[in-house]
């Protein structure tokens, strides 16, 4: 499933939807380059859960967790991890593996811990299209690399 996005607006706003059709356990993985609008996103989904407090990139922290929303929120930024064990210390498979929201940025620096239900979500840029314009492009990690009907109908 792709979804042009054409300002942060747009963005934030299909996060927002993926944070309101999220359920308890679902990883999403968000890959895309600096400035691409992974924490715009992020924020939007924060949202769509129910969580009002401010969300922002826990680059230093690797996770931040929110528990005002309806679900659980594990918000990873694995950008500075060093190795994959460091994951370990921090006790992701809770996280990985419980009733909450995952959303991991930076997910492709730890694809080898990565559970195979994520659902991939890549923000890329197109300067032909304008400055602000981005393609969200999510898919299902399985072997086909695709999402099921029943799935692009819950976002």
């Amino acid at each position: 499933m792709t979804k042009d996005s054409f300002s942060a607006e747009d963005t934030f706003a299909f996060g927002q939807q993926i944070g309101e059709n999220a359920s308890p356990g679902e990883i999403y993985t968000l890959v895309g380059d600096l400035g691409a609008g992974k924490t715009v996103f992020t924020q939007g989904v924060a949202k769509g859960l129910g969580i009002k407090e401010a969300v922002n990139s826990p680059t230093f922290t690797i996770l931040q967790i929110y528990e005002e929303g309806r679900l659980p929120f594990y918000h990873f930024d694995v950008y500075r991890i060093g190795c994959v064990e460091e994951m370990d210390e921090i006790g992701y498979e809770d996280y990985f593996y419980g009733n909450g929201v995952c959303l991991i940025e930076w997910a492709n620096l730890i694809e080898e811990i990565l559970p195979k239900n994520c659902r991939k979500i890549t923000i890329s840029k197109d300067l032909s299209k304008g400055a602000d314009y981005r393609k969200i492009t999510i898919s299902k990690d399985s072997d086909d690399g695709g999402m099921t009907v029943e799935e692009r109908g819950r976002i």
